[in-house]
């Protein structure tokens, strides 16, 4: 039997804080929104910043899966495109008052959950919960990751 592979031990580590289908709905929108609007405020400093945080998580999803990787590839782009297209005035004003209040809603999923944000027990989190998400979508359309 070979040892569980490092995504899905991350997978399993990180749903463990997340099984109230509340605190998940919650999860499933305020996610993508959080890594949006990250993008957003490192966008507004310069456009390469955005695109280098990409490409560095791109490089940390391939070692842990090659199609979450390519998944996360095909949200980032659009994500970015979405950036280039909006006026270049309200991409930092919005991203960060929609950032604090999707943080806010991944607290109360939390306090749903009566469980803490797992990334408070590691960092690495911050990266598997797109992958969550994304994993959650592969599942119901039959993707294997």
């Amino acid at each position: 039997m070979n040892p569980p592979r490092t995504i899905d031990v991350l997978l399993d580590q990180y749903s463990d804080s997340h099984r109230n289908p509340t605190n998940e709905l919650i999860h499933f929108v305020c996610v993508p929104v959080i890594v949006f609007t990250l993008l957003g405020i490192l966008w507004s400093i310069h456009a390469a910043l955005a695109v280098a945080a990409v490409v560095a998580a791109l490089v940390y999803y391939f070692r842990l899966s090659p199609p979450f990787a390519f998944g996360m590839l095909l949200m980032s782009a659009v994500m970015l495109a979405l950036l280039a297209l909006m006026p270049a005035g309200t991409v930092l004003p919005l991203s960060i008052a929609i950032f604090v209040v999707a943080w806010i809603g991944q607290f109360i999923g939390h306090k749903i959950e009566g469980k803490k944000p797992s990334f408070f027990d590691d960092l690495r989190f911050l990266l598997i919960g797109p992958l969550f998400v994304l994993g959650f979508l592969y599942r119901r359309f039959h993707v294997a990751y």
